[in-house]
């Protein structure tokens, strides 16, 4: 099924006709509108009309999160406060929030988005959508109800937290689909489990996750738990909110990003060198139709690849690969980089192991050290032999640590629910080395 043929199948040289067009127009908007923009074009000695092509793109300078908090917190819009008819904002645990204006046209726009993406899962009108992410100022809750009330779908505001009420719903309300991070639907099926829930049975047939970087292990676990289809989608606050990119059904190969409305570039996240498609690489977007906030070639730090071969479903945009980790989140364990889920990954591939993890990152001396807490079934708490078989663990997760990634950790093996869980975003990484 797709939402809006019109412009989810254009043919490529139509589609980047349409992409070109629209970013002249951003490019001259922004330009004359923003100061930041206006600076930051002069320096770089680029005008608007030398946007003549799409490969001019990369003459554009980039946007960073550091730019957009030096003018926190409306020195990007690019219309009149009048104009704004609602403000989302990151949480700014890292420094001063993000903020993020919309116009009337741009909700509208969002709400379409997120309409393709239901329909990318195959949700119809007929479905009730629980939606357990957040609202209030992070943009996943109320971007996913927007969408489904566009759909003409039922929605169920759960938002995040209060978790034995949630499967109370979830058993009395019937919903067939939910949206919450991926370790947060986790949390839901092991918390129904100890109420004596049978999760398997309730009317959950399909699930949109993300927010968090999340392995394809981590899906079967998910789809076994609750009996489910799990489906990835991608967005950021900064460039809309959930809905710039949505797994389809077919082959579940990389998610479609709606390239009518953002312009993708994957770059080396050191040099800044433009990737071609297949090579992974920081994702770089330039909104094309946004009016309140557009942005032009901002890093999202986010670490993926994309796909340039058609997809089944018949869309024919460009998919993006799952986000593996952030460049700013990346590991550097003794020289060898890594990632949170590709350690995640390894976890998940060995039996006896719970889907819950924390990092610990630390500084012995001048040399970087990692331990990886990770949870054990409650199967090898009532082995007889228990302690020779948490031995075996532990040596077969640090092999499998060294021999698949090229990292030495400490383990540390953990009993059942003593690690914290999600009702969100969740933190797999305590880095100590800045306390």
């Amino acid at each position: 099924m797709i939402y809006n043929e019109d412009f989810e199948t254009l043919p490529r040289e139509a589609l980047e006709a349409l992409q070109l067009k629209r970013l002249r127009q951003v490019t001259e908007r922004v330009y004359h509108t923003v100061a930041f923009y206006r600076r930051a074009f002069d320096e770089a000695g680029v005008k608007p009309d030398d946007i003549r092509s799409l490969t001019d793109l990369r003459r554009l300078p980039f946007t960073t999160k550091k730019d957009l908090q030096d003018n926190y917190p409306f020195g990007l819009f690019a219309v009149p406060m009048s104009s704004i008819v609602r403000l989302h904002a990151s949480s700014g645990t890292t420094g001063r929030a993000t903020v993020v204006g919309y116009t009337k046209r741009d909700i509208d726009t969002w709400s379409e988005l997120m309409a393709r993406c239901f329909v990318a899962a195959s949700v119809t009108k007929n479905d009730i959508i629980h939606n357990a992410y957040g609202y209030g100022l992070f943009t996943g809750g109320l971007g996913v109800h927007y969408g489904a009330e566009r759909l003409g779908a039922s929605v169920i505001p759960i938002s995040g937290g209060n978790t034995k009420r949630q499967i109370m719903i979830l058993q009395d309300f019937g919903p067939t689909v939910i949206c919450c991070t991926p370790s947060y639907a986790l949390n839901l099926a092991e918390q129904g489990r100890s109420m004596g829930v049978d999760m398997e049975a309730l009317k959950l047939r399909v699930g949109v996750f993300g927010a968090e970087p999340w392995s394809d292990t981590m899906r079967q676990q998910i789809e076994a738990s609750l009996n489910i289809t799990a489906l990835n989608i991608y967005g950021l606050s900064e460039i809309m909110g959930p809905g710039v990119a949505m797994e389809c059904l077919e082959g579940r190969e990389g998610m479609h990003i709606f390239e009518d409305h953002f312009l993708v570039e994957t770059i080396d996240p050191v040099s800044g060198e433009v990737l071609p498609p297949g090579e992974q690489g920081e994702l770089v977007f330039t909104t094309l139709t946004k009016e309140a906030f557009p942005l032009i070639r901002y890093r999202t730090r986010d670490i993926s690849r994309l796909f340039a071969a058609p997809c089944r479903c018949g869309r024919t945009l460009y998919r993006m690969d799952r986000v593996m980790g952030r460049s700013d989140d990346m590991l550097i364990i003794r020289g060898v980089n890594v990632f949170p889920s590709q350690i995640e990954a390894v976890l998940m591939g060995i039996e006896g192991l719970e889907p819950h993890y924390q990092l610990i990152v630390d500084r012995a001396g001048t040399l970087d050290t990692l331990e990886v807490q990770v949870e054990v079934t409650e199967s090898l708490f009532a082995n007889a032999d228990e302690v020779k078989v948490l031995q075996r663990l532990d040596r077969r997760i640090t092999k499998d640590l060294k021999d698949y990634l090229g990292i030495t950790a400490k383990v540390k093996l953990v009993e059942p629910k003593s690690l914290q869980r999600s009702e969100g975003k969740i933190s797999r990484v305590i880095d100590r080395r800045k306390i």
